[in-house]
């Protein structure tokens, strides 16, 4: 395993993220096809095995149960000052906001809460899920501040967010004083190369790491075409973000599995490979064995130039999909497109 600094910050991440969307309980929360605690505890061991030290996770994943067995699992199987552990709070909710808590609360609130829930006193990495509208930015960054200062959380960082917007942030912040955001954690990988127009030139600017979502597409960038498993089928929310692409994403999917067969390795290998040219770290979910050690293999390769102009020369623009295609103020009562149990986020 490699390992390389994240962004500013002093932490030592390892090039693969373990994603931790895929642990939780699947009676609970957005997805059906989560694994259970026993099967997220195998993978863990393994990840840590072959050097994963950084795992990220959300209070939004299955209800918490995502950060529980993240948190009981790091307890048994490793030292706390060894791992990194990121985590995500959501925005404030309409109930919140008409019960008058304030941005700074909220997130005080949902510190504690996953502090609770990871066993921990305190996350190396805390980012925010998603630009938030409804809550002033100075009450946010004010917010995470005092987490920081609190010795709660070591970093901040941000997801799902355009690249003006960190912008605005991290001068609001140095201007007053306030943690900046180390990381950012957007959608991208080989058929949504859209974080190339700005946040990719930004970050490289402003050493800001990325640690992008859905490097492998939901499996579809790590399995041959026609290939299926239990996500592909049921996970509605990759449905949302690729199927529309279809026909579009083909020819690179195409490549990726010819250059594949032609280096003797897996999709995912080559995929992830690819991407570690362009970011820090990604982020990469995990729900068997193979998941995690065909990530971890990853590293070890080392793409050409060429090989990397090839994958690339099919790739044409992208519309927006997901939480960023609504990455817009929202009408009174608007619902994102990513609900968690009864809860719309």
């Amino acid at each position: 395993m490699e390992y390389i600094r994240l962004g500013g910050s002093d932490l030592k991440v390892s090039r693969i993220c373990m994603g931790c969307m895929g642990f939780g309980d699947a009676r609970n929360g957005q997805h059906s096809w989560t694994i259970d605690e026993a099967h997220a505890r195998e993978i863990i061991k393994r990840g840590l095995e072959l050097g994963i030290n950084f795992f990220d996770t959300a209070i939004a994943y299955q209800s918490g149960t995502s950060e529980q067995y993240l948190g009981r699992a790091l307890g048994d199987f490793a030292r706390r000052d060894k791992v990194v552990v990121a985590t995500k709070f959501l925005p404030r909710t309409n109930g919140e906001i008409e019960a008058g808590i304030s941005g700074q609360e909220h997130i005080r609130r949902m510190v504690d809460k996953s502090l609770q829930n990871l066993g921990m006193d305190y996350v190396d990495l805390y980012i925010c899920h998603m630009w938030d509208y409804r809550t002033p930015l100075y009450d946010m960054m004010e917010g995470l501040n005092n987490a920081v200062k609190a010795g709660k959380v070591r970093y901040i960082g941000i997801s799902n967010c355009f690249a003006w917007q960190l912008c605005k942030a991290n001068d609001l912040a140095e201007r007053e004083g306030f943690a900046k955001f180390v990381s950012v954690q957007g959608h991208y990988n080989l058929i949504f190369r859209e974080e190339e127009r700005e946040m990719v030139p930004y970050c490289r600017e402003e050493n800001i790491a990325m640690t992008p979502y859905s490097a492998l597409a939901g499996g579809r960038l790590s399995r041959h075409p026609g290939e299926t498993s239990r996500r592909l089928q049921e996970d509605s929310y990759a449905h949302l973000k690729y199927d529309a692409a279809r026909d579009q994403d083909a020819p690179i999917l195409a490549r990726v599995a010819e250059l594949a067969d032609r280096r003797g390795v897996s999709m995912t290998e080559i995929s992830l490979a690819w991407l570690l040219t362009k970011v820090t770290a990604p982020i990469v979910g995990a729900t068997k064995l193979r998941h995690v050690e065909g990530a971890a293999k990853a590293v070890e390769l080392k793409l050409t130039v060429e090989e990397c102009a090839w994958l690339e020369e099919c790739y044409t623009p992208h519309p927006l999909v997901g939480v960023m295609a609504q990455n817009t103020a929202p009408a009174a009562g608007e619902a994102h497109v990513w609900s968690v149990g009864s809860q719309k986020i």
